[in-house]
This record gives C-alpha cells, structure tokens and sequence, in this order.
C-alpha cells in the first residue's frame, strides 16, 4: 500500500514539475530555487546584550546615525552599532543597496521611485541621493524586468 501511494505522489510531483518547466523553463525553476534559498537567509543582529535572527526577506531598510543602526523589518524594528559599509558588505548579495550617505534599502521592498522619494511596499518613504540614484534605478528595473 505504501508503494502504491509513494509511486502515485511521485507522479503527482513529476507532472507539477514537469508543467512549472513547460511555463517558465529551466532560468525559472532556477530563480524559482534561488528565491526558495533567498526566504530562508537571515541576518544576525548582535549588541552587547542580545542576538536576534532576522529574516533577510523580512528587512525594508537599514538607516544609520552616528553608528547607530536602525533595522526596519516586517514585524519589528532592532538596533545595534555599527557602520553602513559593514552591513553593505554583509547584505548586497540580497539586492541591498544604500540609496543614501545613511540608508540600506531592499530592493525588493521598493513599490515606486518618483524624483528623489523611493515609497516602499508598506508606504514608508526614503530619500535617494543623486549619487545614489543610478545603481538603484538599474537595480529596481532589473529585478522587475523593466528594460
């Protein structure tokens, strides 16, 4: 019986798999893969008192003041010291990019860009410096497959 239900589901996964290839290919199932991979990242937020583990997917942005570091996420928001570059270094893999002197934001979290005002996905607004303002122009457009 056991054999009988295991071959069925097997050929249940192979028909679903089979139909997600026929719509978006092999580059699909890789992005679909990485996306997978990508949800189940996180970012260790350590102070001298507490370690927290954040899911990359859940950070909006970073903002820093005086090495200060403010994490905005989904759910909540931490703190800890440290410097922007550090987190840049740690976070770009997971399409961060600073759009100011004292700002990380995911790109992935951003709804809009008008002027120099990014609006994320919960409506908070940033401000992109100009110098900033080309790499995450690109970086938007190529996540969204915006030519």
């Amino acid at each position: 019986m056991d054999e009988l239900l295991q071959s069925a589901l097997n050929k249940k996964q192979q028909l679903y798999l089979s139909n997600f290839l026929n719509q978006y290919g092999i580059s699909g199932l890789e992005q679909a893969l990485q996306f997978f991979i990508d949800m189940q990242q996180e970012y260790v937020c350590k102070t001298k008192i507490s370690i927290s583990k954040i899911k990359i997917n859940d950070i909006y942005y970073l903002k820093i003041q005086k090495h200060n570091i403010s994490i905005y996420t989904k759910h909540d928001e931490y703190y800890k010291y440290g410097t922007l570059n550090n987190e840049l270094k740690q976070l770009s893999a997971y399409n961060f990019v600073k759009c100011n002197q004292s700002c990380l934001v995911s790109i992935g979290k951003i709804k809009t860009i008008k002027h120099n005002e990014i609006t994320l996905i919960n409506n908070t607004k940033l401000h992109m410096s100009r110098n900033c303002a080309p790499k995450i122009l690109a970086a938007f457009s190529s996540s969204n497959n915006i030519p």
